[in-house]
């Protein structure tokens, strides 16, 4: 007679060990197992503390949600599976048919599509806004005004907004003013400490760091709003996967390394393209030509981060030469890896945009946006004047 094979099937819980791991545990699982009814029901109740299906949250989440907690100094952040998701979230989780929203007309090219597209076929109001002109804000308001979106630095034309200004304009009108962190990330400006009601970040970008996570984060100081938020990203699954919250949280420990190396080398690459023959102007908030220099010196106390931004001259034709001429140099359209990246927004994140809207913000075939890394500087340069040379033809 044959022997049976060992039932292999069922689950048994992990070896009991009086040490513990030192790297953070990977939980894969999508489900996790009560014992009776009423333990899950004191569980989904808040009576007992415990995981039920990774959809409505997981050890891994949780985690790295708490970390970036501290580092926005606020409680009960939510991670999503994108810097996008977590802008959906915010709007709708707060906001109904019939509200007005105001956006900051620089915004990231996918939430100014969200703005333009996505919001008018749920019944929500929009309108855009200079974030750099207060005045402009003020203008804006209507009296269904519910919520006000601005970047702390927008993406990608490295402008500064009047985040303190705004932030007491939303208060004194009873409005919600939220601001995506990506750019400047809480080691910059912590905008809940500045008055503001939510903070977002694209964890995929500068603290993620590795370009191998997508991830958002979106946190709110009123646990009313955060409770209301999280049970959205919980009803359309927007929950970001283990696997990356396990990566995204390893590389929160050399976090603040890396924005130090990458924001030195952008400071010096900056100076160094401003330099250059055939660059036309170059945007980085620490270099006194900026437009926004002394408001970012007020905000940011000499932390400008590591995003900037030039112009060259030539057309598509330019910027072709100028994109292929180091291959060594990611033409990527995404920012906050520990490499270099140069991103052309007119064939990727602004895309979408009129040629109206593309010339009101500043964006041309010449602009290109660099995420800094944390290479060499002398490499960094050698590699921009090669590359803008070939701009040149």
């Amino acid at each position: 007679m044959a022997r049976k094979p060992p039932n292999m099937v069922r689950r048994v819980a992990f070896p009991e060990s009086l040490s513990r791991p030192v790297a953070t545990p990977l939980q894969p699982s999508i489900v996790y197992a009560s014992r009776t009814p009423d333990e899950l029901d004191d569980q989904y109740e808040g009576r007992e503390k415990g995981f039920t299906y990774s959809r409505e949250g997981h050890p891994n989440a949780e985690l790295l949600a708490g970390k970036i907690d501290q580092l926005e100094g606020v409680t009960g952040g939510i991670v999503v599976s994108s810097g996008m998701a977590a802008v959906s979230v915010m709007f709708l989780g707060l906001l109904r048919a019939g509200d007005h929203v105001i956006g900051g007309n620089q915004l990231y090219g996918r939430s100014l599509r969200l703005m333009n597209e996505e919001l008018p076929r749920q019944g929500i109001e929009t309108s855009l806004a200079d974030p750099t002109d207060i005045s402009a804000i003020a203008a804006a308001i209507r009296p269904n005004t519910r919520l006000i979106l601005i970047e702390t630095v927008s993406n990608p034309t490295i402008r500064v907004a009047d985040v303190e200004g705004i932030i007491a304009l939303a208060r004194d009108r009873g409005i919600l003013i939220a601001v995506d962190n990506t750019f400047t990330t809480p080691l910059a400006v912590q905008p809940l400490r500045l008055g503001a009601d939510i903070v977002i970040h694209s964890i995929s970008k500068l603290m993620g760091g590795h370009s191998d996570v997508m991830l958002g984060y979106v946190a709110a100081r009123e646990a009313a709003l955060n409770t209301r938020m999280e049970s959205v990203a919980v009803t359309y699954g927007f929950t970001g996967s283990p696997f990356d919250c396990w990566l995204a949280e390893r590389g929160l420990f050399t976090f603040a390394l890396r924005y130090q190396q990458a924001e030195a080398n952008a400071a010096a690459l900056a100076d160094h393209i401003a330099g250059l023959p055939g660059v036309e102007r170059v945007l980085y908030p620490g270099r006194g030509d900026h437009p926004d220099h002394n408001r970012a010196v007020a905000l940011l106390a000499g932390r400008y981060a590591n995003m900037l931004s030039f112009v060259v001259s030539g057309g598509r034709a330019a910027a072709n030469r100028l994109a292929s001429a180091v291959p060594g140099l990611a033409f990527a359209p995404t920012l906050g890896d520990v490499g270099t990246t140069l991103s052309h927004p007119m064939s990727s994140s602004h895309r979408a945009l009129s040629p109206e809207e593309q010339a009101r913000i500043g964006i041309s075939e010449g602009f290109f946006r660099v995420s800094v890394g944390i290479e060499d500087i002398d490499l960094l340069r050698a590699d921009f004047e090669t590359a803008i040379g070939a701009a040149r033809g």
